[in-house]
């Protein structure tokens, strides 16, 4: 009897998985994209890239366009090489100790 209830929800689910795939072909073909939309528009990125080259603070840039300062870095790549440069460990050991204590 399990054998039969397990044969019926995995056919089940299959058939949910295909429903699935083809309305989201089918939405694609009416030019509907999933996901949630992009938080910097072309513009607001140009805008963006501007004002770093003006040397506005990130936290500055960020409140401006109404962004994250992680939406910064993870869209204007020269803005996080920058800061991996600034944050890079100097191998000095004579600073804190960043393990975990047990």
């Amino acid at each position: 009897m399990f054998h039969v209830f397990g044969a019926l929800a995995s056919f089940e689910r299959e058939l949910i998985q295909e429903r699935t795939l083809a309305g989201l072909a089918a939405a694609r073909e009416r030019g509907r994209l999933g996901g949630r939309p992009t938080a910097l528009s072309p513009a607001k990125l140009k805008q963006a890239r501007k004002m770093i080259e003006e040397k506005t603070p990130v936290t500055e840039v960020a409140q401006v366009l109404g962004v994250s300062r992680a939406t910064l870095y993870r869209r204007v790549p020269e803005l996080a090489d920058a800061r991996r440069r600034v944050m890079k460990p100097t191998g000095n050991s004579a600073g804190p100790s960043t393990s975990a204590h047990a």
